[in-house]
């Protein structure tokens, strides 16, 4: 299982370093195209309309570009949203190993309850799901039966517009970074 773990570290690392260089000031269409998603996504999803409403901060990626066949990566930007204003760009980048194959395309928004939660995001050097604050993922079905007064974790997670046709199981490591420092 180790080999595994290096392999999708070294996957990470390398799709950090091929993505293209980013500007210091974010990106008019990226934050135009992240507020239409997070709008979208709150006009036709009830629990993440609540979310919203009750979140520190969120961060809107419209639009992830994910690849596989057995070893698989994804990639994509976006924009954290703290009140009606910007408060930074990121980048999110994933490598995966498995049983899988296709392409797609997906949008998701990362809902920050607290302070801490959002104090780990801007203080680390980049962050990855599955260490740091708690997270949980909101599907289809879940959403349906959420209920925003029961909040017990530190972030939420939407997926949302899924284009193409992607299948399998494997593992993955994912990593968020902040690209506007």
């Amino acid at each position: 299982m180790k080999p595994m773990l290096v392999f999708l570290a070294a996957t990470t690392v390398a799709l950090t370093l091929l993505a293209p260089a980013r500007s210091v000031a974010a990106d008019p269409d990226l934050v135009r195209d992240a507020r239409r998603a997070l709008d979208s996504l709150t006009a036709s999803n009830p629990a993440a309309r609540d979310l919203r409403a009750k979140a520190k901060a969120v961060l809107v990626f419209p639009k992830m570009i994910k690849a596989g066949f057995l070893f698989g990566g994804q990639i994509g930007d976006g924009v954290l949203f703290k009140g009606k204003g910007v408060a930074g760009e990121y980048n999110s980048v994933a490598a995966s190993y498995g049983l899988q194959a296709g392409g797609q395309t997906f949008g998701y928004a990362l809902f920050f309850m607290n302070e801490g939660a959002l104090d780990y995001l801007n203080r680390s050097d980049g962050w990855e799901i599955g260490s740091g604050p708690s997270l949980v993922v909101i599907d289809q079905g879940m959403a349906k039966t959420f209920s925003s007064t029961t909040l017990t974790q530190d972030v939420y997670a939407f997926i949302f517009d899924q284009k193409g046709l992607m299948a399998g199981v494997g593992i993955q490591g994912s990593k968020i970074t902040r690209v506007d420092d």
